[in-house]
């Protein structure tokens, strides 16, 4: 049987990102796939067994002042922009990839892979254990709730919770 060829271990050294900014805090445990993809800004926060995993192509860029929490899981396949200033909460998970859905007698697994992009816009706040599905750009200064599955666009500065995620209201 053949071996599967592993990512890594996810250890990896400053010097192998694309870019890191000064004042990045990478906290014990926190772990980085294909960092040579991934673009830290200044003054970061990535939290306790956050995996931050960039992909052999498309970009993770993470802004300036950006906060991820502890367990955080970022899968970048499809390309991964997070603005300046964005929180985003313990255990939430931002991904850009699926197997799609063609063919029913297709084994889920075998069916091609789809890459969308994901943008959380300057200023937003993802909360706890919230789940950005790929293509989604949540818009400047939005809010989305603790535990909700952003399956479509939010606009700036809305607030968004549920399954599905819904915009419930606009900050003022």
């Amino acid at each position: 049987m053949k071996k599967p060829k592993s990512h890594g271990s996810g250890a990896c050294k400053r010097s192998q990102f694309a870019k890191i900014g000064k004042g990045v805090v990478i906290e014990k445990g926190a772990l980085f796939f294909h960092p040579e993809n991934i673009e830290i800004g200044d003054n970061v926060y990535i939290g306790h067994y956050a995996i931050i995993k960039g992909y052999y192509r498309n970009r993770m860029k993470i802004g300036s002042g950006a906060w991820i929490g502890q367990q955080a899981f970022l899968h970048s396949a499809g390309g991964i922009t997070i603005g300046k200033g964005v929180g985003i909460g313990p255990h939430v998970q931002v991904l850009t990839s699926s197997h799609g859905t063609a063919g029913a007698g297709t084994p889920v697994m075998s069916n091609k892979l789809e890459f969308k992009p994901v943008t959380i816009e300057d200023g937003s706040d993802i909360g706890t254990g919230a789940v950005i599905l790929p293509g989604v750009r949540i818009g400047r200064n939005s809010i989305i709730g603790a535990g909700a599955v952003v399956t479509k666009n939010i606009p700036a500065s809305s607030i968004a919770v549920g399954n599905p995620a819904k915009v419930i209201k606009k900050r003022k």
